[in-house]
């Protein structure tokens, strides 16, 4: 069980469709607004901010909070919540259609702040989605801490190489450093989810790891070779064919690609490193 007393969520109906579970343990609110390393220059992006628990907490930090709610039942009591706080907005809309480079560019002049860091409590359903297209935006966050699914953090913190990658490991830990913030378990949210979860704080690279010849390619191989994760590499890497028309790889580029790099055809994705994915992927490149 948690470790502080909880609050109920006063009554509000939950939209299943949404996702929705609010986070009412005040200990966890507190790592997490800790844990984020959000500061007086730092605007934070929160996405999903539910009755306020948490952005409540985040604004004791935080030189300004722009929190982005898409459930339009919640707008007027979040609105009314932090009527008193100028430091605080309120913007009803789906993070995934927003233009959030303008969003933040207006707040950083608006607040005169430096820094921005994502904070968010995601539907389980959307969390890779969400994670991807802040990576993918290319966006100078400081951070994005995000709770999610224990088996998506699972997933998240695997070391590449190792039984627990998948796909989204190496396109988070090529572009972020992964620390875990805190554990959720499933009696901290109201309605009470049938999962445990996990806070994790990507923080954004200066530099990946690797330097592929060719990034897109590189995720490309990374993609197929999951995407048939119990099929060896010789096998599953014939589904980059499918990624692109242009591709027309068959088994003996794939093979010969595998020996250059010395790496056992018979092998698996969930093998591999980080580096042996940049020097596979540069190796079927040249192949094409």
């Amino acid at each position: 069980m948690s470790r502080n007393k909880k609050k109920s969520s006063g009554g509000f109906h939950h939209s299943k469709k949404l996702g929705q579970n609010f986070l009412i343990d005040h200990g966890v609110v507190e790592d997490i607004a800790i844990g984020s390393q959000v500061d007086s220059d730092t605007l934070v992006i929160e996405i999903g901010p539910g009755q306020g628990v948490l952005t409540e907490e985040l604004a004791e930090y935080a030189g300004a909070l722009i929190a982005v709610e898409l459930d339009d039942r919640l707008i007027p009591y979040l609105r009314t919540r932090f009527a008193l706080n100028d430091q605080v907005e309120i913007v009803h809309g789906d993070i995934l259609e927003i233009d959030l480079e303008e969003m933040i560019r207006e707040g950083k002049s608006k607040y005169d702040v430096s820094k921005v860091r994502v904070v968010g409590n995601l539907p389980y359903y959307i969390t890779t989605p969400i994670i991807m297209k802040l990576l993918e935006s290319g966006i100078p966050f400081e951070s994005i801490t995000i709770m999610m699914q224990k088996e998506v953090a699972d997933r998240l913190i695997a070391e590449p190489g190792t039984k627990n990658t998948g796909a989204i490991t190496y396109a988070v830990q090529y572009r972020c450093t992964v620390d875990k913030i805190c554990d959720a378990d499933r009696y901290c949210f109201d309605p009470a989810p049938k999962v445990d979860s996990v806070v994790l704080r990507l923080n954004l690279r200066k530099e990946p790891p690797v330097t592929p010849e060719n990034e897109k390619f590189f995720f490309q191989c990374i993609k197929a070779g999951f995407m048939m994760r119990r099929k060896t590499l010789l096998n599953s890497l014939t589904a980059l064919n499918s990624l692109d028309a242009s591709y027309h790889f068959g088994k003996e580029q794939i093979q010969s690609a595998l020996e250059e790099c010395d790496i056992d055809s018979k092998r698996r994705a969930e093998s591999m490193t980080m580096e042996e994915f940049e020097k596979l992927s540069n190796a079927i490149w040249r192949q094409r």
